[in-house]
């Protein structure tokens, strides 16, 4: 199965908050649930889904890996442990969450551990997040560009990211955009509330059909059913050629989320 083109995320929701927005959003049609190790949730995931009321093989559930697990004999067992969270025997797709840490751990060891966890049926898919052109090219080197399902990155309008989407589009791996709304900046922008002003939508619908015209998949949160419902409507949204051309301008590489202690050396 390919990454669906749009689904819920849940970073900073945790408790009562995540499990009401994944029902709501479940309850909307919302058929992906985007989550990871660090995000402390995957309990209250798992929670969610078992009370949603859908059988679990229609949702397609993303997990990913924290920097202190990627050791090989680390990273199977704490899948193991996150799916016994999430109440599943498998998730359909699982991300190494950023590159690890000074280079601590090779990329050719989690990649082959996480390639494992595959060949066992933990996971349907495998894929990286964070990843950088150069990280790209060693995970490609590690497992092959074929076992990649994806690398999520922060993407939007004031950070279009070209050389990691250029570079994965030519390899034939799928980019998932984190932070699409650009943590709610990207909003408040004339261009973009002139564009949606014509097409009778709001800025968040248009940014996110703009990222998922260009074949991005995106993942946004919310706590509101009013904004999950309207979130959910940018995927019938179409834009004019002149529409992503307009947007394609915005780019200023703008990046909100660089972690001093995880970030790589940006493209």
């Amino acid at each position: 199965m390919s990454v669906p083109a749009f689904g819920l995320g849940t970073f900073r929701l945790k408790g009562q908050t995540v499990i009401d927005s994944i029902r709501s959003a479940i309850d909307l049609g919302y058929r992906a649930i985007d989550t990871a190790q660090i995000y402390g949730n995957e309990a209250d995931v798992g929670e969610a889904i078992a009370a949603a009321g859908v059988p679990r093989d229609v949702l397609y559930l993303t997990t990913k890996i924290w920097t202190e697990n990627y050791a090989a004999d680390k990273l199977i067992p704490s899948l193991k442990d996150s799916l016994h969270k999430l109440r599943t025997d498998r998730v359909e797709l699982t991300l190494i969450h950023w590159p690890s840490p000074r280079g601590a751990v090779p990329v050719a060891e989690f990649m082959g551990a996480l390639a494992e966890a595959k060949a066992q049926g933990l996971t349907g898919e495998i894929g990286v997040s964070n990843f950088t052109v150069a990280l790209m090219r060693e995970a490609i080197a590690a497992v092959g560009a074929g076992q990649i399902a994806t690398n999520q990155v922060e993407l939007h309008p004031y950070l279009q990211n070209r050389k990691v989407a250029d570079f994965a589009r030519s390899q034939g791996i799928h980019l998932t955009s984190y932070m699409t709304l650009g943590y709610g900046k990207v909003l408040h922008d004339p261009l973009i509330a002139e564009i949606a002003k014509r097409h009778n939508a709001t800025p968040a619908q248009v940014t996110l059909a703009w990222a998922m015209q260009l074949g991005y998949s995106v993942i946004p949160s919310s706590t509101k059913r009013e904004n999950l419902e309207g979130n959910l409507r940018a995927v019938d949204l179409r834009l004019s050629d002149a529409d992503m051309a307009a947007i394609a301008t915005l780019d200023r590489n703008q990046r909100i989320t660089s972690p001093e202690s995880l970030a790589p050396a940006w493209d």
